[in-house]
């Protein structure tokens, strides 16, 4: 646990401690001897829980297993909530103990991932059979008798709803409160942010989960007993292979990004890696401004994907050592227009594209392509923007060495109103306050310092001077500027022909 910062640490222990809790009553139920003591029931559903998780974790079936079905926390929830429905709170609550431990986990340290994800679980099914058995659950179920329910071993339908639908969102607000607290303690996100979303996003699959579970609980009550309950799984799995074509489609996208940059990376070495920590630091921007999980997912990949029209640059330009001359300046100037359209085909990244096509405007409107102004400039552009500038300051190319981060942060003030937007230079200075950054060497140099860290909550980018971008120091003062293209300012089509990209060719040939 060396890893995990100590915060996280004394939170999981704090878990731990919780879930014990939640557990050690059931040494008071009647023993394993007992016929009307809940122990069979227990372990029919840990073994089944723990069966449902185990595939992913075999070397061979899991194979199998993962290209056709996701095996993943989650995916066999209606086990717990059934266990939750059918059995007291401890024992419920010791259901999902076996299965979590034994779970797939993607990430080190596996084993403190493991014993977490047994704890938020064995907490929540407990919370669950508590909420359940608050609105008189198990008598709606026909267990007991009650007044005004149906007689014992019938259902009471649709009261037995209510108590059903309690104890999943006692379920989901466990799970959301702890998932949180994890994202406050080990990955340093704001409060003010950490759960935002969280319960709205759970509330309709858990819903699902809890009818699911609803209806094992009613066929183990049935006279077709437990097995019979058991084919509410066939639903599930079938539910489980619609998300695994999502995982894979997902999966696919985050190929095609890769694929991208490195065609970038391999043509401009001095870049190495800059395109990644664009992508993390345009996160980190998206973080503080509150923005949505989705996206700020699509604003990381604007950013990652911000130079991709540098693969429509000559070689000899992007690494040129020397100042550029006006004639190669025009000629990299078109780099956002060619990377618009190598994405423009590319439906998955959405509002990426536009901050890829205008993540070289101004807001004082001297930028290009397009020479936008103010709120012209797409919201994603500007964050990119001051992503962008930022890692190009602090990073070492062919033409300078790096700066220090806070001579970067004084630039991007300096440069605040005119070049790019307050609002998202002010989020990435409180990112940094919290997160810090580490720079990466960019150039095949060695030694200037750690890769930045691969999981913080993602990343960012500068622009100063727009030589700083290009490959050339900024413009002395009384140097004549570099000549700006006429290009309309408004009405800007979303999408352009290939026509576009030629209406001003560099002299020479084309690019």
């Amino acid at each position: 646990m060396n890893a995990i910062p100590g915060a996280a640490r004394a939170y999981i222990c704090c878990a731990v401690l919780g879930a014990l809790a939640c557990v050690l009553p059931v040494s008071a139920l009647p023993g394993p001897l007992d016929p009307d003591g809940p122990w069979p029931a227990v372990l029919l559903l840990g073994t089944l829980y723990a069966l449902c998780e185990a595939p992913a974790r075999c070397r061979f079936l899991g194979r199998s297993v993962r290209g056709s079905v996701p095996v993943t926390a989650g995916s066999f929830f209606p086990v717990l909530l059934a266990a939750a429905f059918l059995l007291p709170p401890a024992a419920a609550a010791l259901v999902a103990v076996p299965g979590a431990l034994c779970g797939r986990v993607a990430r080190r340290p596996a084993g403190v991932r493991r014993v977490w994800r047994a704890a938020q679980l064995a907490i929540a099914t407990w919370a669950a059979a508590q909420a359940h058995r608050l609105l008189d659950g198990p008598a709606a179920l026909g267990g007991t008798a009650h007044p005004g329910h149906a007689a014992p071993g019938i259902p009471d339908f649709p009261y037995a709803l209510l108590p059903a639908g309690a104890g999943a969102l006692a379920f989901c607000l466990v799970l959301s409160a702890l998932d949180g607290g994890v994202f406050v303690t080990a990955e340093r996100q704001p409060v003010r942010t950490a759960w935002r979303g969280l319960l709205g996003r759970s509330l309709a699959p858990y819903g699902a989960h809890a009818l699911a579970g609803l209806m094992m609980a009613v066929l183990w009550r049935s006279p077709y007993g437990p097995l019979s309950a058991l084919f509410v799984l066939l639903p599930m799995y079938i539910s489980c292979w619609v998300f695994a074509q999502y995982h894979r489609e997902r999966a696919a996208h985050q190929a095609t990004i890769r694929a991208l940059v490195q065609a970038v990376d391999l043509k401009d070495r001095y870049t190495r890696g800059h395109s990644e920590r664009v992508g993390r630091a345009s996160a980190m921007i998206a973080r503080e401004l509150g923005m949505d999980g989705e996206r700020l997912e699509v604003l990381r990949f604007a950013g990652i994907l911000h130079d991709v029209g540098k693969l429509g640059v000559p070689t000899r330009v992007l690494r040129k050592d020397g100042p550029l001359t006006p004639q190669e300046r025009r000629v990299i100037e078109l780099h956002p227009e060619y990377g618009h359209e190598i994405v423009r085909g590319i439906g998955f990244l959405g509002e990426a594209r536009l901050a890829i096509l205008h993540h070289h405007e101004r807001l004082d409107g001297s930028g290009y392509p397009y020479g936008l102004a103010g709120a012209e400039i797409p919201e994603f552009a500007r964050v990119v923007a001051v992503a962008d500038a930022f890692d190009a300051m602090t990073s070492t190319r062919s033409y300078r060495r790096a700066r220090p981060v806070a001579t970067a942060v004084a630039e991007l003030r300096r440069c605040a109103g005119t070049q790019f937007d307050p609002r998202m230079v002010r989020a990435l200075v409180q990112a940094l306050d919290r997160y810090g950054w580490q720079t990466a060497v960019t150039s095949d140099e060695t030694g200037s310092g750690p890769e930045p860290p691969p999981h913080p909550p993602l990343e960012a980018t500068p622009t100063v001077a727009a030589g700083a971008l290009l490959g050339a120091p900024r413009k002395a003062p009384g140097a004549p500027a570099a000549p700006r293209r006429n290009a309309p300012r408004k009405n800007v089509p979303p999408s352009l022909g290939p026509d576009t990209l030629r209406r001003t060719p560099p002299p020479g040939g084309r690019p």
